[in-house]
């Protein structure tokens, strides 16, 4: 684990380019002009340049610096005011006119639940990462994937619930774009490893330059249109085909699951891992065990109650908790100069 960092680094000076072909260097570009000084930043920033120093003793070659980011909370708003895969789900079921008479009781039921606490701060039921789980396979099974996407960047540009001037889509925060471009352009592959659907994820980071193939989610089994019931090792795709969604969920992308998948997707231990919750704690614990390399975790806690929705006492809390656990804690009401924007403003929740 790397070293708590008791000096504070200033970011780099940007330089100007001679001409338009000069491309800036890493050791020169300003990435981080949306975050404060802070022993977070300082301690990312001394790991990097560390480990992609070749006369470094922990020095790690290009192909294994992997870098895992848990979305929702992490990098994507998720109070505004519940996780966007709880918000779309309410909206479809409750709202869109063209499925929420067609909705199954289940399903029906699971949006109600979201509705309530969003609205009235009731409390979801026990267990409900699964119960929403079901239901969102139910809910959009049997659009095919372009359907699905559409429909997912459809409901992101509509307008964040809770701010001006943002749409859901929009709703990224600003410092972790920095740490995006800052790992890329050191030679890290970012992979984003979410419970939330991974074809949510796909259509949010999008804008961000991830690939689809480095995205890792709550999985629904898929199948051809003229498949049926007929298993796939016994069906033959045809050209016209195409794949739908089933209502059949295959896993749920939390805790414990992401480490298995990671390890069966990506094949490799990652070397820095970026959370916000103890759904991330597994990830980042995997993150730590890496024998080969160097590694380090980082969680976010959301104790801003002036620019964001958030509950500051139980923030610090975590913050207290994620220290005690080897991680390091990025604030974002200490460590974000700007967390959407000079733009966006909070606002109260309209119903």
């Amino acid at each position: 684990m790397l070293a708590a960092c008791l000096t504070v680094c200033s970011p780099a000076v940007m330089t100007s380019c001679s001409s338009t072909n000069d491309v800036e260097s890493p050791a020169k570009k300003n990435y981080f002009a949306s975050w404060n000084e802070c022993d977070a930043l300082s301690a990312l920033k001394l790991y990097v340049e560390e480990v992609t120093n070749p006369q470094s003793a922990n020095f790690i070659k290009e192909e294994d610096r992997i870098a895992t980011f848990d979305m929702d909370g992490t990098f994507v708003c998720e109070l505004y005011p519940s996780y966007f895969e709880y918000n779309m789900l309410e909206y479809r079921v409750l709202d869109d006119p063209t499925y929420r008479d067609k909705a199954p009781e289940d399903v029906r039921e699971a949006a109600q639940n979201i509705r309530d606490f969003v609205r009235n701060g009731k409390a979801l039921p026990s267990g409900f990462d699964m119960i929403h789980a079901y239901a969102a396979a139910k809910a959009y099974a049997g659009m095919t994937l372009a359907e699905f996407d559409t429909y997912v960047k459809d409901y992101a540009a509509k307008p964040a619930n809770g701010f001006t001037g943002m749409t859901y889509g929009e709703a990224i925060y600003q410092p972790m774009r920095e740490v995006f471009e800052y790992l890329k352009d050191n030679g890290f592959t970012l992979y984003v490893v979410s419970g939330s659907d991974r074809f949510i994820c796909r259509a949010l980071v999008e804008p961000l330059g991830i690939a689809p193939n480095r995205v890792i989610g709550m999985d629904v089994k898929l199948a051809s249109t003229k498949q049926g019931d007929t298993p796939g090792v016994n069906f033959t795709m045809g050209k016209e085909d195409y794949l739908i969604r089933t209502d059949e969920l295959i896993i749920k992308n939390l805790k414990t699951n992401k480490v298995l998948q990671i390890a069966q997707e990506i094949g490799k231990v990652p070397v820095l891992s970026f959370g916000n919750s103890g759904g991330d704690q597994a990830m980042h614990n995997y993150c730590l065990s890496n024998s080969k390399y160097k590694s380090a975790a980082f969680m976010l806690v959301a104790d801003d109650e002036e620019r964001d929705h958030a509950n500051r006492e139980k923030a610090l809390k975590l913050a207290t908790q994620w220290k005690e656990a080897g991680y390091y804690v990025i604030s974002m009401k200490d460590d974000f100069r700007t967390i959407y924007g000079s733009n966006v403003k909070k606002v109260d929740f309209v119903f």
